[in-house]
């Protein structure tokens, strides 16, 4: 007989105080599958709550990476470890992680070019827009032994381009 671990009676004590919709949610993810093979990146504080959103989203049959945010205390280490282990929803996230840390793992989630993004913070969504500009403006080149940009099409002031 199987018997829950500690962090899933967590999680399904926090999933009697989630709202209704996400509930709802769940039973019709479960049923319909309507993300199947959607890419999501969720960079979010990685509790209980947490937890029973990136189940729902599973359930749905996405493929969902959990991230933990820039606060290094918020992580549930326990809660990342059974998503992990119980539920095979991939977490990168460690309390206490340093900076250099949280960034190799922003860049992990983005190198799976998720289709859709959650994020409390911005830095995600920040670091994807930063790449999405230097991917624009196109490789380095040189040129007399300098590096240069190629121009881009709204370089000059002419507002034309993207």
């Amino acid at each position: 007989m199987d018997l829950p671990t500690p962090e899933n009676r967590r999680i399904e004590w926090a999933d009697q105080f989630m709202p209704r919709a996400l509930r709802k949610s769940a039973k019709r993810f479960a049923k319909e599958k309507p993300l199947k093979g959607v890419r999501i990146a969720a960079c979010l504080h990685v509790t209980t709550e947490t937890a029973n959103l990136a189940i729902t989203l599973k359930r749905g049959r996405s493929e969902t990476w959990l991230y933990a945010p820039p606060n290094p205390l918020s992580t549930q280490d326990d809660v990342a470890s059974c998503l992990v282990r119980d539920h095979g929803i991939p977490v990168f996230a460690i309390k206490g992680e340093d900076h250099e840390t949280y960034y190799s793992h922003l860049e992990s989630a983005l190198a799976h070019r998720p289709q859709i993004s959650m994020d409390d913070g911005a830095d995600l969504v920040t670091l994807a827009s930063h790449q999405a500009e230097a991917i624009r403006q196109g490789p380095l080149r040189r040129h007399r032994g300098n590096h240069h940009r190629r121009d881009s099409p709204t370089q000059h002031g002419r507002g034309k381009g993207c």
